[in-house]
C-alpha cells in the first residue's frame, strides 16, 4: 500500500511525552503510530555481515549478484532485522523498563533491502494488556514497519515486549 493511502489511515502521533530513559508500561497507547530513523547498508556492511552471518552469494558476492535473481546485491534478511532492532531500541522500546520479548510474529521481508538504501522505521502500538499474574509488567504488542527511501516497504513483523509498570513514587 502506498505510504500516503497508508499515513491517511494512521495518523501519526507525536513522539512519547517520556523520553525513552524514563518510558514504562502506561506510556505506550494502543493505536499511537510513530516515525524513526533512517539507517543506510552499504555495499561493504552488507556483504560483510553475510560473510559472517548469512553467506549466500547474493549478499556476498556483487558480481555474482548482478546476474542474479534480483539483478544486484542485496542485504540479508536478518541484516534487515538488525536495522529494525536498531531504531527500535534506540528511539521505542524502553531503555528502563524492557524486560523480554516473548516473540515476533508474521516478520515479512516485502522487498529487498540493497546497498545505499535508508531505512527508516514506523510503529504502531497494537495492543497493550497488562499482565494478569505478574501485575509489575505488561504486553506491549507492535506492528514494526522499515521504509525505504522511496517509501516501500521492506519489512513488517509484529513485536511482543514485556515491559514493565512505572514504579511507585
Amino acid at each position: 500500500m502506498p505510504t500516503d493511502a497508508w499515513a491517511a489511515t494512521r495518523p501519526l502521533s507525536e513522539d512519547f511525552t517520556t523520553p525513552v530513559a524514563d518510558r514504562w508500561f502506561e506510556d505506550y497507547t494502543e493505536g499511537d503510530v510513530r516515525t524513526y530513523g533512517t539507517i543506510a547498508l552499504s555495499e561493504e556492511e552488507i556483504v560483510a555481515f553475510a560473510r559472517d552471518y548469512d553467506p549466500q552469494r547474493i549478499h556476498t558476492d556483487p558480481a555474482w549478484a548482478a546476474t542474479g535473481p534480483f539483478q544486484g546485491l542485496i542485504a540479508s534478511g536478518i541484516q534487515t532485522i538488525g536495522v529494525f532492532m536498531r531504531l527500535y531500541a534506540d528511539h521505542y522500546l524502553t531503555h528502563c523498563g524492557s524486560l523480554a520479548s516473548p516473540g515476533v510474529d508474521e516478520v515479512r521481508w516485502t522487498r529487498p533491502v540493497r546497498p545505499g538504501d535508508e531505512l527508516r522505521l514506523r510503529v504502531e502500538t497494537l495492543r497493550t494488556r497488562p499482565s494478569r499474574s505478574k501485575p509489575d509488567r505488561g504486553l506491549v504488542v507492535t506492528l514494526a514497519e522499515l521504509f525505504n527511501q522511496d517509501d516501500e516497504l521492506v519489512l513488517s513483523q509484529k513485536v511482543m515486549n514485556l515491559v514493565a509498570v512505572r514504579p511507585a513514587r
